[in-house]
């Protein structure tokens, strides 16, 4: 009996997570929130890391780059359902550019291991509606 509570207990904990997992429309909401006021220009294929402030992963969907009056996001064309915010993402890069050809690679932070590798598509330039005309 004692070795069942436990059993149990961990049945109800993992079935929980799986009743409250994101839907694809809860991801494409979060994605959609991410992006209000901003309009999408046309897609390219490099974008300049140094001007990237900060990313921001959309699990199973997209990576956000922020790069101050524009957001780039990246729906990657393999790999995305290895997207995990908690995870960290690695680069390796032989100039300062990003392009769709690279990969990212998904690292857990507790194990260090490798759990996943992401190949990028086409980077969507979005900008605020007000700015999108100006530039």
């Amino acid at each position: 009996m004692r070795m069942l509570l436990p059993l149990i207990a961990g049945s109800l904990v993992l079935g929980a997570a799986a009743a409250t997992a994101a839907t694809p429309v809860d991801r494409e909401a979060e994605l959609a929130r991410a992006l209000e006021g901003r309009v999408a220009g046309d897609p390219v294929d490099c974008i300049d890391l140094n001007r990237v402030r900060s990313t921001r992963v959309i699990n199973d969907t997209a990576i956000l780059y922020d790069a101050g009056r524009t957001i780039y996001v990246n729906r990657p064309r393999g790999g995305a359902d290895t997207l995990d915010r908690w995870d960290t993402l690695v680069t390796r890069l032989h100039s300062q550019r990003l392009c769709s050809i690279d990969t990212v690679q998904m690292i857990d932070p507790n194990s260090r291991m490798l759990s996943g590798i992401v190949f990028l598509g086409e980077f969507v330039p979005y900008r605020r509606e007000a700015s999108a005309a100006a530039d």
